[in-house]
């Protein structure tokens, strides 16, 4: 379990099946066997290197995510899960990505953002919702016509890799999982 509260921008260092990304925070106390949010995708360590951490992508990972289509020199969002004494300073985030996303707009020096969620998914995104975009736990500032905007403060956009966003984009897409449990609960079929 994640915040989405990214800790770090780490550096893909090797890219495709087996992902190695530079980063020094989220290293410092990973173990082979840890789980690590990268770009909002849950990954397990499987090899923890000087400088660096490396991941086995399956071929789900590969399929409903970004990171399929990382280069090496990409930044991509880090955070390791939450502990029970750690504030939850986002909201509660799987690391379980529901779809990829696009960038349809970026606006004001990229303070505010436009996203067309995958198919099936704006159901999910509600006005002053809670979603998580590469990683990063953001609040639904409006929907419209089958899209939702963000507002990104200066500070995500300096620490994250969404500052560098532009029309295009593709990025991974997680939903509440209360709005999922929701709908499961009360029989809806989308």
């Amino acid at each position: 379990m994640f915040t989405g509260i990214v800790e770090e921008r780490g550096r893909v260092r090797e890219a495709g099946r087996r992902l190695v990304v530079e980063c020094r925070t989220v290293s410092a106390d990973a173990e082979v066997g840890s789980s690590i949010a990268v770009s909002g995708v849950c990954l397990t360590v499987v090899d923890r290197l000087d400088d660096a951490l490396a991941f086995d992508l399956s071929e789900e990972s590969m399929a409903r995510t970004t990171l399929g289509a990382l280069r090496p020199g990409d930044a991509v969002n880090l955070e390791r899960p939450v502990t029970l004494a750690t504030r939850l300073g986002g909201h509660l985030v799987q690391g379980h990505v529901d779809g990829v996303a696009t960038v349809e707009a970026v606006d004001g020096d990229g303070a505010t953002v436009r996203v067309r969620p995958a198919d099936g998914l704006g159901r999910y995104v509600v006005g002053k919702g809670s979603v998580a975009v590469d990683g990063v736990s953001l609040t639904v500032a409006a929907v419209r016509d089958g899209t939702f905007t963000v507002v990104l403060v200066p500070h995500t956009r300096d620490v994250t890799t969404l500052g560098g966003l532009a029309p295009g984009d593709r990025v991974n897409l997680e939903v509440d999982v209360m709005a999922k449990y929701i709908e499961a609960l009360a029989g809806i079929r989308g």
